[in-house]
């Protein structure tokens, strides 16, 4: 029986989540599976993956084979790394105790890329955030300074409304208002 290791999708519409899982080759993509080996989830920024990782070597050493995209997750988390060195280790090559060390420092290195690619993210996201508070405060103060001028009465240009002012609190009298009569209404007819 010729086993694959592939991902099952799962999820609403849209929005897809995936299962990585040894399965028949024959099998339906989204049916009968030997074993979950993990998830993968591509709608998070880095996307999740979380993977069993001796169970999908033990499956790689027993002959099974991943498909294009499971292979460069399997590669991402280091799965075809480790398969890799156990087979320097059966070799004779290396031994279990080099081949954990080199395993274990090449995860803490991917490790700390991902927490740095994370970080960059948030640092993206803060300083966007910063760029439109800025904005935002620009835009508030112009409305209000608009509305400030819009408030004040509109004097013709050569006028100085201060020294008008001035002018009519040194004479101290009332500016005299005339006023005018009203025209009478015009009466329409009704028919």
């Amino acid at each position: 029986m010729p086993v694959k290791i592939r991902l099952q999708r799962h999820g609403k519409k849209g929005k897809p989540f995936y299962w990585v899982v040894a399965a028949d080759a024959r099998a339906k993509r989204d049916g009968k599976f030997l074993e979950k080996l993990g998830i993968y989830n591509p709608n998070t920024n880095p996307a999740t993956i979380e993977l069993d990782v001796d169970s999908s070597v033990k499956w790689l050493q027993n002959g099974a084979q991943p498909t294009d995209t499971a292979k460069a997750i399997l590669s991402y988390r280091g799965v075809l790394l480790k398969h890799h060195l156990l087979g320097g280790v059966r070799k004779g090559a290396l031994t279990e105790e080099q081949a954990e060390e080199k395993f274990n420092t090449w995860v803490s290195e991917k490790e700390q890329a991902i927490a740095d690619k994370v970080g960059g993210l948030d640092k993206v996201k803060a300083d966007a955030r910063t760029a439109a508070l800025k904005l935002e405060k620009e835009v508030n103060a112009k409305r209000a300074a608009d509305a400030a001028a819009a408030a004040l009465p509109e004097v013709a240009e050569g006028e100085n409304a201060e020294a008008e002012v001035e002018a009519v609190e040194a004479a101290g009298e009332p500016e005299q208002v005339v006023e005018t009569p009203e025209a009478p209404a015009a009466e329409e007819d009704k028919a």
